[in-house]
């Protein structure tokens, strides 16, 4: 796939972010290994957009993928890697030695986008169940969540880093970032796909000029046992994707890559398999759905959260519904 096919996405000061992403978090089935390899397969194969973290634990092996596939002659200047600030490290004196790392592990002279990755400080150790709790959990406090952000503007500022932006926030978190911020937030990571479109969040962020980039965009069908609960429903079985699907000749999944891209969203779907990855970045390039299939894929959204996030709730908390601000004004 030429990546010049690939749609990009325009950003406020006007860089163009690519228009899908291959995601890296696998540490729950795949070793560091598969998934670097995956990472220089599919930038062979023309994906530009890598997204990291620290805490997948494998900044290190994606950061070898990311090297040898500049020594194929495609350059630095043609990728696009982000990464992400950990809920252990937003102390302020631990913002700027996290990015470091980062950025060593990825062996890379400066990152295109930096996230604080959860609003929270609250700290769970890995492939933890959804009963755990970090005993100094905190609910979000916006002016430690500031000073946090003001050591993200100082990256951008010495220009280690080219964007820095949010993910999983609420309408009334970003407002108040937006109010009190020096730099902006380019861009809002978050979960999207035609069971959980986010309506209200979605329209903020564009209307912010925050480009939102969409995780768990097939419903994240492999998505470790923590975090599926009985009421989760499962978007590649909808029948109205399975309709579009078959009149349009794509698997579901790509269905639901092309509604998200022709949505507005960067869609960063993970796999390690090339027939999965592959047929992700041909689905960006489809032709585009018409008005009434997108109408109809508008009309399955269920509100169904699938990334909960209950190992970040704090003591007194009855639900994960806090997180989220989807509260009654005075519950815990």
């Amino acid at each position: 796939m030429d990546p010049a096919r690939v749609p990009q996405f325009l950003l406020v000061n006007g860089d163009k972010i690519p228009g899908i992403g291959l995601g890296t978090f696998g540490s729950d089935k795949y070793s560091p290994t598969e998934i670097s390899v995956a990472v220089e397969d599919a930038v062979a194969i023309g994906y530009r957009h890598i997204d990291c973290a620290a805490v997948y634990s494998n900044e290190p092996e994606v950061g070898n993928a990311i090297q040898n596939v500049l020594k194929t002659g495609i350059s630095r200047e043609e990728l696009w890697v982000t990464s992400k600030l950990w809920n252990d490290k937003h102390d302020p004196n631990d913002v700027g030695p996290s990015f470091e790392k980062s950025l060593s592990d990825l062996k890379l002279d400066y990152l295109d986008l930096y996230l604080v990755h959860w609003p929270f400080p609250n700290f769970h150790a890995p492939k933890v169940d959804v009963t755990s709790r970090d005993p100094h959990a905190k609910r979000y406090i916006h002016e430690a969540f500031m000073a946090t952000w003001r050591e993200l503007e100082k990256l951008q500022r010495r220009s280690l880093v080219r964007h820095i932006g949010t993910s999983n926030m609420t309408v009334a978190k970003l407002k108040r970032v937006l109010e009190d911020a020096e730099i902006r937030p380019s861009v809002n990571e978050m979960e999207l796909h035609p069971h959980f479109q986010q309506p209200e969040l979605f329209a903020f962020v564009r209307e912010h000029g925050i480009v939102p980039v969409g995780y768990c965009p097939l419903g994240s069908p492999s998505r470790p046992e923590r975090d599926r609960t009985p009421e989760d429903s499962v978007d590649l079985e909808d029948p109205v994707i399975l309709a579009i699907a078959e009149r349009t000749r794509l698997s579901p999944a790509s269905v639901c890559i092309k509604w998200a891209v022709q949505r507005g969203q960067i869609p960063i779907p993970f796999s390690v398999k090339r027939s999965q990855y592959e047929a992700s970045l041909q689905a960006v390039c489809a032709p585009n759905f018409s008005t009434a299939d997108m109408a109809a894929l508008a009309s399955i959204d269920r509100n169904c959260r699938l990334i909960k996030g209950q190992v970040f709730l704090w003591e007194g908390a009855k639900s994960w519904h806090a997180l989220w601000d989807e509260l009654s004004p005075g519950e815990p």
